[in-house]
């Protein structure tokens, strides 16, 4: 009810269309015996309820399913005569009633379906046409005949519009192939529904035609005039039982039992006027005929309706452009991975599937007008792209020799272009879909890029939120990228293991840790979002991996165990984690401040309150409790000295730390802005990059983390990896490429002050070195241009020799590094460089063997 309400049906209608069905279903329930050869109604009162639910009287609806008026021509005169009908055709009169009756109340329903889809303007509409397909049986009867004529018919269009088409538009297109044979199955058509000479349909309402009351011998005569009239037909087969056509799927064999009674339709004029007279205009609306207009003849047959119907169809579908899919019906159990091959193959033949295929081979698979095809394809040449200057041929021409396609695998006809396989179809749509994925590629990556600096800039601030007025900052701290990952785990499998599965890896560094004697050991620092991990190397001193170290868990800290934070106020890189109920440990990193930034928003995710960080200059701290006299607490004092390496001096229970002064501790980071007029890849003031920090996607190798006399306190500052500006760097570039794609993060600070403070050392007054004067003396020699005489008596003077060079450090290159500006020197992976001078900052003075000198990250080189 619902549904016929959506579609506009109003409620007086739906009730109408319940009445009409419980009529037809009452309609049912009347019988007939027989009386005196003629037929009587069984039972008068089941004929009260239909005629109330039909609007029409019971005696006269009892009148006209009993009998019929007949017209009589005689002489030139016509006479209606009433005819009484016995049970068997008083049966068929009820019966052909509540068809005909069903049959316009369905029609009605798709009608107003159909009307209530109509858009006031003309469009473009999608029509579904569900067809179940050849019927073949066992045994096959006339509504298998009708089923198969009509997918006779259905074929037909399927060749007329695929097949024959097809072979039609390569000779307009002027397009070469090897025309192929195929089946017109018109001639089946012909069989079935010709009227001259007549088919089998024609025959068959001959004969019902001549039917009388009683039916039988009425199939037996059909097949008598079935063998005289298209017996010789080369696609009809005749036997005792029933007939075979050949179809163009194969031939079905149908038996000639019952086809006569089935196809009369027993629809006279007396029912027509029976419902006519109807006080329920609905029912008076579902049979507009002209009874007074219309012929007296017999009533048409089932066939011929659907003769009437598969004509009308097939003109429907000739005004479309149909497409087909193809159903195979695998296995008669309806279960998956059942494959009954002798079924498919039965339906792929019936389906007429082998000769489309055929067809589709020798010919073309794909055909588009030249516009559209140079449209969709045009950016896969920077000729094309965006707009082809120039006729539409030569454009698809450049197109497919660009794209190194074949020559039989297209061809060009007058307004379209054709390819022949769908592989090379593949070829154009992967090269078209590889353009579109790399332009999408540099857009993600800008956007990403973009949305990472203000990331990184707010993570930034957010950082030194923390530290703000607390802590003195680190020189080249404050506009540092936050990496994350400063120890590779993607490549480091063992270390990764030991951390669990599902924990994801907030910050991993490698740092120093102290202990109850403040001696340092190098512990790799891993913060996830449960845990913080401690991880050192043990030797192995029994078992098959004797001698060999392993990667332990020294220590595992629970954040949810986290007391709090201690660190100094000044600008070294030491902090004290204090554990509930447990020893601290004193760790040393110059990523403290990333570091902090990561466990406070995970802190607070794991526990709900903020993490406390305390600023002082005397560290007091629980210390693990070791052997005899173990444990108690430890001091840290820190004092301010000189330079930036923070000075260790141990003395029994504390340690005293001096390091200069750092920034103030109101320092913030600042923006870097490109402007608009330098070149890409230029220096701006005080010697630093211009250019805008590329976020790290991989992870850099590791640092190394110390104290005085070891290693620098803080990293060398990164720097973004350089830009080409000319053909011989992109070539260099991309011959590194293996080795670029794992190196580290440059040093921020430029080489550009380095250079300039080893000029300063290197500018010395050497002018007490030249050679003095001459005077008037001199130029008087000049000026008479007297010869030395050889020395030696004439022999050649000896060469004098060399003086040894000192032997220098050398360096083994990591990583690959194009120089950026021309005070720095360019290197290979596995290259050797000669160290000349080290400097804290980050960068190195070094000499090439070919003698090149030049300024190099620290840490894009070890030594040797």
């Amino acid at each position: 009810m619902h549904a016929m309400s959506v579609m506009g049906i109003s409620k007086e209608d739906q009730d109408n269309v319940l009445s009409v069905v419980a009529g037809i279903l009452h309609l049912g329930n009347i019988c007939f015996v027989e009386q005196g050869n003629y037929a009587a109604v069984e039972n008068d009162d089941f004929l009260a309820f239909p005629a109330f639910l039909l609007g029409i009287d019971a005696n006269y609806l009892k009148q006209k399913l009993t009998s019929r008026t007949m017209d009589s021509k005689w002489g030139g005169k016509s006479e209606q005569i009433e005819v009484t009908l016995n049970p068997d055709q008083a049966g068929q009169t009820r019966d052909a009633l509540a068809k005909a009756i069903y049959s316009r109340l369905f029609d009605y329903l798709v009608e107003s379906t159909n009307k209530a889809m109509v858009i006031p303007k003309e469009e473009i509409n999608i029509g579904i046409l569900d067809i179940y397909g050849f019927e073949i049986f066992q045994r096959n009867g006339f509504e298998q005949f009708c089923i198969n004529y009509v997918n006779e018919k259905l074929q037909q269009i399927f060749i007329e519009l695929t097949l024959k088409a097809e072979q039609e538009e390569y000779v307009q297109e002027g397009i070469k192939w090897k025309p192929i044979e195929y089946f017109n199955n018109k001639i089946v058509c012909d069989l079935i529904e010709a009227k001259n000479p007549p088919g089998i349909m024609s025959i068959l309402d001959d004969v019902c035609a001549t039917m009388h009351a009683v039916s039988e011998g009425a199939d037996e005569t059909l097949l008598q005039k079935l063998s005289n009239g298209v017996g010789s037909h080369q696609h009809y087969q005749g036997s005792n039982i029933g007939f075979i056509i050949h179809h163009y799927a194969g031939k079905v064999s149908y038996d000639a039992d019952g086809f006569c009674e089935r196809n009369r339709d027993v629809l006279f004029t007396d029912l027509i006027q029976l419902m006519q007279s109807s006080d329920n205009g609905f029912i008076v609306d579902l049979f507009p005929e002209n009874v007074q207009a219309a012929t007296k003849g017999r009533p048409t047959t089932v066939s011929t309706k659907i003769r009437t119907q598969a004509n009308k169809l097939v003109n429907t579908l000739m005004k479309c452009t149909p497409h087909y899919i193809r159903c195979i019906k695998p296995n008669e159990t309806k279960k998956a991975h059942d494959w009954e091959d002798s079924r498919v193959k039965h339906q792929v033949e019936y389906l007429g599937l082998k000769e489309n295929i055929r067809v589709r081979r020798a010919g073309f698979a794909y055909r588009r007008v030249f516009d559209k095809f140079l449209k969709r394809y045009a950016i896969l040449t920077p000729e094309t792209w965006p707009v082809w200057r120039g006729d539409s041929k030569k454009g698809i021409e450049h197109l497919m020799k660009t794209v190194n396609m074949d020559s039989d695998q297209w061809q060009l006809g007058k307004s379209k272009v054709f390819v022949k396989n769908p592989e090379s179809l593949f070829l154009l749509e992967e090269l078209r879909e590889r353009k579109y994925d790399t332009y999408a590629r540099v857009i993600q990556k800008a956007f990403r890029r973009h949305n990472a600096q203000k990331y990184y800039v707010k993570l930034r601030e957010q950082a030194c939120d923390i530290l703000f007025n607390k802590k003195e900052r680190r020189r080249f701290s404050l506009n540092r990228n936050f990496v994350g990952d400063y120890i590779g785990l993607e490549s480091n499998h063992a270390l990764r293991a030991l951390v669990g599965k599902r924990e994801r890896i907030e910050f991993a560094d490698t740092v120093m840790k102290y202990d109850r004697r403040f001696k340092s050991a190098k512990r790799d620092f891993i913060v996830t979002s449960k845990f913080i991990y401690l991880i050192g190397r043990e030797l192995i001193k029994k078992g098959p991996e004797k001698g060999q170290q392993k990667e332990v868990v020294k220590r595992k800290l629970e954040l949810d165990h986290i007391t709090h934070i201690s660190l100094s106020t000044l600008q070294d890189d030491f902090f004290v984690i204090y554990i509930q109920n447990d020893y601290s440990s004193v760790l040393e990193s110059v990523f403290k401040t990333e570091f902090l930034t990561t466990l406070s928003k995970r802190y607070k995710e794991r526990t709900g309150r903020e993490l406390s960080i305390q600023f002082t200059n005397t560290i007091d701290f629980p210390v693990k409790k070791e052997g005899w006299g173990g444990g108690g607490t430890r001091q840290l004092k820190f004092l301010r000295g000189q330079g930036d390496l923070a000075q260790l001096k141990p003395s029994s229970k504390v340690c005293t730390l001096t390091i200069g002064g750092g920034l103030p501790s109101t320092s913030r980071p600042g923006e870097r802005v490109i402007p608009s007029h330098s070149v890409q890849g230029g220096r701006g003031f005080g010697g630093q990059k211009t250019q805008q920090q590329n976020f790290v996607h991989r992870p850099a190798p590791t640092r190394p983390g110390g104290i005085s006399g070891k290693t620098p306190s803080r990293p060398a500052p990164t720097r973004p990896p350089p830009q080409a500006n000319s053909d011989q760097n992109q070539q260099r570039r991309l011959s590194r490429s293996r080795s670029s794609d794992k190196s580290p993060s440059l040093p921020k600070d430029g080489a550009v002050k380095m250079a300039k403070q080893i000029a300063m050392l290197n500018n010395n007054n050497i002018d007490f070195m030249k050679t003095p004067d001459a005077g008037v003396a001199g130029l008087q020699r000049r000026k008479t241009g007297e010869k030395k005489p050889q020395p030696g008596s004439g022999k050649p003077k000896p060469k004098p020799k060399l003086k040894p060079k000192p032997q220098l450090p050398q360096a083994r290159c990591l990583y690959a590094y194009d120089a950026q500006d021309t005070d720095e020197l360019s290197f290979n992976e596995g290259d050797v460089l000669e160290i000349i001078k080290e400097d804290a900052a980050g960068w190195w003075l070094g000499r090439s063997k070919s003698g090149k000198e030049g300024l190099l990250p620290s840490n894009y080189v070890e030594k040797v």
